[in-house]
C-alpha cells in the first residue's frame, strides 16, 4: 500500500471523501452527524449523564434534596445510605451514564453486538469523568472475563476500554494481573445479596507486577450492586494497593 502523504491539506481533503462515502452515524439513533463525536443533538437528550450531587464513594447520583440533607450532616461530603451502612472496599468509584432504557441498547450492542467502534466515544467520555483518578493512578486494570466466555464473545469489553483509557491517559494497562477463575454465572437477574455470593473467590492476582503501594484504575462496563468491584477490590489490596478506583461507562441507579 503506498502510504499518504504528511500533507494536512491532502488529509483534510482525504478525509472530507471519506465523510460523503462514510459518514458519521449517531451512536444511538443512526443519524448522520458532522463529526466523530458520537452522538446526535436528539441522544444527547436521551442519555442521562451522571453529575453532582453524587454519593463521594459509590458515585451514585442524588435527588437534591437528598444531597443537601446529607451535606448538612457529613461535613459537605455526602455518601448515600448504601455506603454509610456498608462501605465498599474499593476508595471511590464514578461512572458516566445511568443504565436506563436509553443507554441500555447502546452498551449491549458493544458488550454483545460486535459494535467494538463505540469503544472510541465510551472511553473519551470515561477519560473526562475518571480524570481525578489517572492523574494518581500507577495502572490501568480491567475486570478480567473467564477464559471460556471469553473464548465464546472473543473479546473483554472492559479490557478494550482499557486499552484505550491507557493510551488517552499514558498509564500503563496491566491486563494478564487480575484473572477470574471461575465461569460464574450471569447476574443479570441476581439480588445484591447473591451477586456478592457468586464472585467470592472467583479472583487471583497473579505476581507479575509489583503491586505494593501502588494506586490502581479498575476499569468495567458497567456498575450494578458494586459486588464485582469490591472483590476485584478485595483481591488488589491483599496484593499489596494502596489505592483502588473504579470507573465504569454506566452504573444502575437502583437495583
Amino acid at each position: 500500500m503506498i502510504p499518504l502523504p504528511e500533507n494536512k491539506i491532502f488529509k483534510g481533503k482525504w478525509n472530507g471523501v471519506i465523510s460523503l462515502v462514510l459518514p458519521y452515524r449517531c451512536l444511538v439513533t443512526g443519524e448522520i452527524i458532522e463529526t466523530n463525536a458520537g452522538l446526535s443533538p436528539k441522544a444527547w437528550g436521551e442519555l442521562t449523564f451522571i453529575s453532582d450531587p453524587k454519593c463521594k464513594v459509590c458515585g451514585i447520583p442524588f435527588a437534591y434534596s437528598d444531597a443537601e440533607v446529607d451535606c448538612q450532616s457529613h461535613e459537605d461530603s455526602p455518601l448515600c445510605i448504601d455506603c454509610l451502612e456498608h462501605r465498599p472496599v474499593y476508595d471511590k468509584a464514578l461512572s458516566t451514564l445511568i443504565y436506563d432504557d436509553a443507554s441500555r441498547p447502546l452498551i449491549l450492542g458493544y458488550k454483545h453486538g460486535d459494535q467494538l467502534h463505540m469503544a472510541v466515544s465510551f472511553t473519551d467520555w470515561m477519560y473526562k469523568t475518571g480524570q481525578e483518578f489517572f492523574g494518581e493512578a500507577d495502572y490501568i486494570i480491567p475486570v478480567p472475563l473467564h477464559w471460556k466466555r471469553l473464548l465464546k464473545r472473543r473479546y473483554n469489553q472492559s479490557a478494550l476500554l482499557a486499552g484505550r483509557l491507557s493510551k488517552l491517559s499514558g498509564v500503563e494497562v496491566l491486563k494478564q494481573t487480575l484473572i477470574r477463575t471461575r465461569a460464574t454465572p450471569p447476574q443479570g437477574h441476581m439480588s445484591a445479596k447473591d451477586r456478592s455470593r457468586n464472585v467470592k473467590h472467583a479472583f487471583i492476582c497473579k505476581d507479575n507486577k509489583d503491586l505494593n503501594n501502588k494506586t490502581v484504575v479498575l476499569i468495567d462496563d458497567v456498575l450494578t450492586s458494586g459486588s464485582t468491584a469490591n472483590e476485584c477490590a478485595k483481591i488488589l489490596k491483599q496484593a499489596g494497593c494502596a489505592k483502588v478506583y473504579v470507573l465504569c461507562l454506566a452504573r444502575v441507579a437502583h437495583l
